[in-house]
């Protein structure tokens, strides 16, 4: 066997120390939607909102570095999460084609139900999806809101993918759609902050009665935290911490919702 050359040998070091090097976690990057009040959002410097307090909640209980960064749009976000660039994503719906990329901690964070929300002066009767078939509906850029909802919409609906919150409730005032799909929290605390409280309404009932969950990037090294995590996540929900962090988050927000609401299991 040939001894190796000091090229060769000096080669075989650097790749020796780089490979070690890239499978480490040195800190978790957290990311969120940034705009996705009171859950999570973006106030021009940082990102804030309940995911994020509980977020950084457990991972300093667990001694983790961690570093939460503003990614750009809700998109970009879970672009950056399937090429490993975030770490942590705070928090987000389950969904088939993210977990194909994201493995998400249990049990879930928050308590997310989703509604229609409509412009008073046009209301429309409201019990069921079949209700929807026959007007122009909105979303925002990346939302889903399960499996059964995305598919029964996909085949029966006309919804319009189309920017931001603030975009969409524009579009619903303008008459271009007939009602808007969105988060209960997030749409609430949209009119609670622009005043528009008697304008617009979520019906009921709520189109689904969804959770959202952390999420750590299957591509990033940090994954290895998952199991720690969602340990220290469990330990929380059972005491009831997480809404907690929620309520205080709603108080913030000046948004009343049903105590039934953030309980139900």
């Amino acid at each position: 066997m040939k001894p190796l050359t000091r090229p060769t040998l000096y080669a075989a070091m650097l790749l020796a120390f780089a490979l070690p090097a890239a499978a480490q976690c040195e800190r978790v990057v957290v990311s969120a939607d940034p705009d996705y009040q009171p859950l999570h959002w973006y106030d021009g410097r940082a990102l804030r909102g309940a995911s994020i307090d509980l977020a950084v909640r457990i991972l300093e209980d667990l001694g983790i570095p961690h570093e939460v960064r503003y990614t750009g749009p809700w998109k970009r976000v879970l672009a950056a999460a399937a090429a490993g660039q975030v770490d942590l994503v705070a928090t987000l719906k389950i969904q088939p084609e993210r977990e194909r990329y994201l493995a998400f901690a249990h049990p879930a964070a928050f308590p997310n139900p989703v509604a229609v929300f409509i412009e008073r002066q046009r209301a429309f009767s409201f019990r069921d999806w079949n209700d929807l078939k026959h007007l122009r509906g909105g979303v925002a850029m990346g939302n889903r809101f399960g499996p059964e909802f995305d598919k029964f919409a996909e085949a029966n609906l006309h919804l319009h993918e189309a920017g931001t919150l603030d975009t969409n409730f524009r579009k619903l005032g303008l008459g271009r759609i007939d009602y808007f799909v969105v988060g209960l929290f997030a749409g609430e605390k949209y009119l609670a902050s622009h005043g528009l409280n008697a304008r617009f309404v979520a019906l009921r009932p709520f189109v689904a009665e969804d959770r959202n969950y952390f999420a750590f990037a299957r591509n990033s090294p940090c994954v290895k935290h998952l199991e720690a995590f969602e340990a220290r996540l469990k330990e929380i929900v059972k005491s009831g911490g997480n809404l907690a962090v929620l309520n205080a988050s709603l108080m913030q927000a000046d948004i009343k919702v049903d105590s039934t609401t953030l309980g139900r299991k």
